[in-house]
């Protein structure tokens, strides 16, 4: 984790209490914002908080999608504990969502992404992360609209899974969801991911006794 860092769970101090959505205010139990090493180079975003990530407040934990997840940063030497912390120890990896509250019963609109689409923002830029890793279709679109040229229609992520797309100012390694990947799914995503780390950032982490 960054030296001057004093937390990683919302690290930037965004709006806790934000009330932007009315409607996912009376839904939500708390707004889920990123989580993890301010100055990683790989930057996870998902579509919203699940159930898990809505009662810890941390992204990707407490329900088996998070597990999912966290098992696979930890193959990758990204996260230094078990898959079911609430609060994992991440490395060189940073958490988040398009929208930052849960309705139970639908996924977000489009206008309540585009009301969290600062946060987000503000996160890419203070990060500054070399790889966007868009987890899931309306991550992959959202990411895909934002930074590249490519219109965000022609990407698919069952397709594009476990590839590296060269985007506006970062590369992008979208990640299906992890509850639909097959073993030979997550094994490609880890296969193509640890190639890249090996390539760009000489990493000496990763999968031990595969």
């Amino acid at each position: 984790m960054d030296a001057n860092q004093q937390t990683r769970s919302n690290p930037f101090g965004m709006d806790a209490d934000c009330e932007n959505c009315p409607e996912l205010c009376a839904t939500r139990e708390q707004v889920v914002h990123g989580y993890g090493d301010v100055g990683a180079d790989f930057l996870f975003v998902g579509e919203a908080p699940g159930p898990g990530a809505d009662r810890t407040g941390v992204p990707f934990t407490g329900d088996e999608r998070g597990e999912a997840l966290q098992h696979l940063l930890g193959l990758l030497g990204l996260n230094n504990s078990l898959p079911s912390d609430d609060e994992p120890e991440l490395e060189n990896a940073f958490l988040t969502y398009l929208a930052r509250c849960r309705d139970p019963e639908r996924p977000p609109t489009d206008e309540e992404i585009l009301t969290c689409e600062p946060y987000l923002n503000a996160e890419v830029r203070m990060i500054n992360p070399e790889i966007l890793v868009p987890v899931g279709q309306r991550a992959l679109t959202e990411i895909a609209s934002e930074y590249t040229t490519t219109p965000a229609e022609e990407f698919d992520v069952t397709a594009d899974h476990a590839t590296t797309i060269r985007g506006r100012g970062f590369e992008i390694v979208p990640m299906a969801d992890p509850l639909d990947c097959s073993e030979s799914k997550r094994e490609a995503f880890l296969d193509h991911f640890e190639a890249l780390m090996d390539r760009d950032y000489r990493q000496t982490k990763g999968r031990r006794g595969r």
